[in-house]
């Protein structure tokens, strides 16, 4: 698979992609199930000292940790002293959630299908965090819907210490870091790897949505080791260890798992999406057909100041790592990467990378454009060509595309605080209202009530609220169409970046929509009309002066 012509074109479209999303750093590894076919770095690991990318950088893997979490696990198991349908509580007694269901398995942990909170990080200590979970509520039967829980694998993390009699990180360095070979991992993030570790990035502003012209700044440092996602890592590294899931649990020297174990940690327990094509979740891993109709299996991880993805074909027996030490989009070259190697393997002609998208070119942009109006004022929204245009206070501004369908950033200071959103008549499908932060606009096909009456009392939570989280360090309250609106500049898992609050009646909300989402907000001590505290879930944020 020498082809270095292709490899210098791959090369030149991930440094225009880390030009274009701003990344500072970023190590990528391509292997089959015998060796590493190529280890390249790119950038800097310290942006002010201009210290390079190496390939014995270390990066931050985030979530990718569920795999060897859910592995040690299935270790276990295969020993005898783990039963994946039997209550955590067998395993952890003080593990208790509020439920009128049957018990969470481990087996409902593994696949998040446990209907329980994600977590949002409050507190570094991981003990507390699972013991909180006594005071959330399910939201559905065991098994019977997705919802992503980081909180859940810390629990596995515990279980996993309780069953071995080691902490999680020498539970995972005896098991899977050692006997594969993988020297250079470690399996927590602590102070005393930071000088081999990446500098992790992050935008300078932390209240609105990220833009790739915000200047990087160095992430709040932390410290971890849990089941969700502590491990530290280097490309090669991490090269050694997809080869063990691309031989099925065989590393080069023993056999991590038998077949059987690895059919269970990659079986599709649970479609994550409700559309066509969703990718399952397994036990710490997505499965997936692709295009080729090859059976895939990866994850995606993020840390603060980290992003990184694996993604491994079992049928060509191919694999891609990509580690980010800042904004980034890892899951997207490693697309692009295994399609390259594909190419090679079989002799055809190698894929030219897609060209990079225009960040102000819009889909349909007509379809967005005419005039908005509402109680604070007019959007003027105008389509030149593929550029859709926001006119409003003298002010001419080209709106990009977001991630989220219909939404948009306003690169603009006067307005990049909230995304830009439209939403459609359901009927017609036609573009009739226009939302930026608690502003509200329809257009003369609007059809539908223009008035509401909302209690009283939720003046009170409306407002900026922040927290000494650095997961999710803001949010904020909005009322508009006649309900209350939960907005994160950045959303952490389990959430949306902007989701409706739904009144429960017992003076709590339900964040989200979605029946089964079991993330609450609440608010409480209420002071000349305005609420001190938010909530959420199990993080508490207090009100900031700031808007």
């Amino acid at each position: 698979m020498g082809d270095e012509a292709a490899f210098t074109h791959f090369d030149r479209y991930i440094e225009r992609q880390m030009a274009a999303d701003n990344t500072p750093g970023l190590a990528l590894a391509l292997t089959d199930r015998e060796r590493t076919l190529r280890v390249a770095t790119y950038g800097f690991a310290d942006l002010a000292a201009r210290t390079p990318v190496t390939p014995d950088t270390l990066f931050e893997i985030g979530s990718i940790g569920k795999s060897f979490t859910s592995l040690a696990l299935l270790q276990e198991r295969e020993a005898g002293n783990l039963d994946l349908q039997a209550p955590v509580a067998r395993y952890l007694p003080w593990f208790a959630v509020r439920s009128a269901f049957p018990p969470i398995t481990v087996h409902h942990l593994l696949s998040h299908t446990a209907g329980i909170i994600s977590g949002t990080d409050p507190t570094p200590a991981v003990d507390y965090q699972v013991w909180a979970l006594r005071e959330t509520e399910t939201a559905f039967a065991p098994g019977a819907s997705f919802h992503y829980s980081n909180v859940g694998y810390k629990a596995l993390g515990l279980l996993l210490a309780r069953l071995t009699g080691q902490g999680y990180g020498d539970a995972i360095r005896s098991r899977i870091l050692t006997p594969l070979g993988m020297a250079t991992s470690e399996p927590a993030i602590t102070s005393a790897i930071r000088p081999r570790l990446a500098v992790g990035y992050t935008s300078l502003y932390d209240d609105r949505p990220a833009h790739r012209s915000h200047p990087l700044v160095p992430a709040t440092w932390l410290e971890t080791e849990s089941g969700d996602g502590s491990i530290a890592s280097t490309p090669e590294d991490m090269a050694v260890y997809l080869r063990m899931l691309l031989n099925r649990g065989q590393g080069a020297q023993e056999r991590l798992l038998s077949e059987a174990g690895f059919a269970t940690m990659t079986q599709p327990v649970i479609a994550m999406g409700n559309g066509t094509g969703s990718p399952f979740y397994g036990y710490g891993l997505t499965t997936c057909e692709d295009d080729d109709g090859h059976t895939c299996i990866g994850h995606p991880g993020g840390m603060v100041g980290y992003s990184a993805a694996i993604l491994a074909d079992l049928d060509d027996g191919l694999g891609v790592v990509v580690l980010v030490n800042g904004p980034g989009r890892p899951s997207a070259i490693s697309r692009h990467a295994l399609a390259l190697l594909r190419a090679a393997l079989h002799g055809e002609a190698h894929p030219v990378p897609v060209p990079l998208p225009d960040p102000t070119r819009t889909e349909d942009a007509a379809a967005y454009a005419g005039t908005y109006r509402g109680d604070a004022g007019t959007f003027s929204v105008a389509a030149k060509g593929d550029r859709l245009v926001l006119d409003r206070d003298s002010h001419r501004i080209v709106l990009e595309p977001y991630f989220d369908e219909d939404a948009f950033v306003v690169p603009h200071p006067a307005y990049d605080r909230f995304l830009l959103r439209f939403g459609r008549q359901p009927a017609s499908g036609d573009v009739v209202e226009l939302f930026h932060g608690p502003g509200w606009y329809v257009n003369d096909r609007y059809e539908g009530p223009t008035s509401f009456d909302l209690p009283a009392e939720w003046d009170a939570f409306e407002g900026h609220y922040g927290a000494y989280n650095p997961w999710a360090t803001n949010l904020r309250v909005v009322r508009r169409k006649g309900q209350l609106w939960l907005i994160f500049p950045a959303a952490p898992d389990g959430f949306e970046d902007e989701q409706p609050l739904v009144p429960l009646g017992d003076g709590s909300f339900r964040a989200g929509a979605d029946e089964r989402s079991p993330e609450r907000i609440r608010f409480d001590t209420v002071v000349e009309g305005k609420a001190l505290r938010a909530f959420l879930s199990d993080g508490v944020y207090e009100r900031l002066w700031s808007p």
